[in-house]
């Protein structure tokens, strides 16, 4: 007999992650996959590595859409290597949901029109995710296919906080801040209430620090600021996007080096950041590399990276009143001492304090004793909170047909 799973789908801007989780009887799915993999599209090919094997290159026709070839052979591998596991459900996260879509839905032809609608909001991430649940519509018909927006978490945002300073009617537009990275806060949400209690419903800023990066700051849990706005370009610097801009540097670079729509894009969104300050890289380990040998450039990236998120900290903390909890996640967060490190020190004012030997070990708590600042590392786990919200929508829809 089978067991009935939900897959969950992260189709991002460079990589694919996948992971399948068991569909329980009663309750939310286990916090770990049965099976899982990741894709990472380089150049005009990709690499993909199943269940922690060794990565290896996808076999493709010339002129295939590498991100389409992935799909595929997901789709195959979730039906020809797991004859165990009967899907009952696709979770994808899908970045933008709008000022519509504040929960999970299943995907059919009107949603997934509205859905593209909204790509010119996250052109980075929105077709892929959109271009996979199509694709799994037709390769597994009468599996229900559900969208689990980054946006949704936001949704508890202040109006003064959602509002830009533009003329009002703009705001009924949806043109408003709308808050990214929502699946892994939300994940943090349920984390650290299990693991700390009373202390982290208090004043706590949660920092999503990968190729794209973010700050969130929570009360009770909830999301009442983040840095990311009406895009997911907002905010702090990132790998190789801007974060916020002056938008007379974007009039300047349209107005006086005359650069094409076209061509701006490609700088805010691709040249920019870590990888356009330096002139080498987006990767942190690289640079500090590079720093250590001495290069300038290097440092200066990395220095302004670190300035950017210390100095977001600090607007946040003034909207919080306060800071009881600072939290690390994702890629950078979860797994670079040596820029924690940084962060932290040039946050001492606030009585944040590192335990030296903890960071190190990226422990979970990387805090001193003194420290009157609790400093997390969380891993965050943004597709079991796909497959869960996933399974949720899936067992209240059967329940009322019941």
């Amino acid at each position: 007999m089978r067991t009935l799973a939900l897959l969950a789908i992260n189709a991002g801007s460079s990589s694919v992650k996948f992971a399948v989780f068991a569909w329980p009887a009663h309750g939310d799915p286990e916090r770990r996959p049965r099976h899982e993999g990741e894709a990472v599209v380089a150049g005009n090919g990709a690499t993909i590595r199943f269940d922690g094997a060794p990565a290896h290159s996808l076999p493709r026709a010339p002129g295939d859409d590498p991100f389409r070839a992935i799909l595929l052979h997901v789709a195959q591998w979730a039906r020809e290597q797991l004859p165990h596991l009967a899907l009952g459900g696709v979770a994808h996260r899908v970045v933008h949901g709008g000022a519509q879509y504040a929960a999970p839905v299943v995907v059919d032809d009107a949603v997934l029109g509205a859905l593209r609608r909204l790509t010119p909001l996250a052109p980075l991430h929105q077709p892929h995710s959109l271009d996979a649940i199509d694709l799994f519509r037709n390769l597994l018909p009468g599996v229900p296919q559900i969208a689990v927006f980054d946006t949704a978490f936001h949704h508890t945002l202040p109006r003064s906080e959602q509002m830009l300073p533009l003329p009002h009617a703009w705001f009924d537009k949806g043109v408003r801040r709308y808050g990214f990275h929502g699946l892994s806060y939300a994940y943090l949400s349920v984390a650290l209430d299990e693991a700390f209690g009373a202390r982290a419903q208090g004043r706590v800023i949660a920092a999503h620090l990968g190729s794209g990066a973010s700050l969130c700051a929570l009360r009770a849990l909830r999301s009442v600021a983040t840095t990311m706005g009406f895009s997911a370009l907002d905010g702090l610097m990132m790998g190789t996007r801007c974060g916020s801009l002056d938008p007379g540097a974007v009039l300047h670079l349209l107005d006086v080096e005359h650069l094409s729509h076209a061509a701006l894009g490609q700088i805010l969104y691709h040249e920019s950041g870590l990888k356009g300050v330096s002139g080498i890289s987006s990767d942190p380990r690289e640079l500090l590399a590079r720093e250590a040998s001495g290069d300038a450039q290097a440092r200066d990236a990395l220095a302004l990276y670190v300035h950017r998120i210390v100095r977001e900290t600090g607007a946040l903390t003034a909207l919080l009143g306060g800071l009881d909890m600072l939290v690390f996640t994702a890629g950078i967060g979860e797994h670079c001492a040596v820029l924690r490190e940084r962060i932290c020190a040039a946050l001492g004012w606030l009585g944040v304090a590192l335990d030296p030997t903890a960071n190190a070990a990226h422990a979970h708590v990387v805090s001193h004793a003194s420290s009157t600042v609790t400093v997390v590392v969380e891993p965050t786990n943004e597709a079991w909170i796909a497959a869960r919200d996933a399974r949720r929508l899936l067992g209240a829809r059967q329940e009322g047909l019941a």
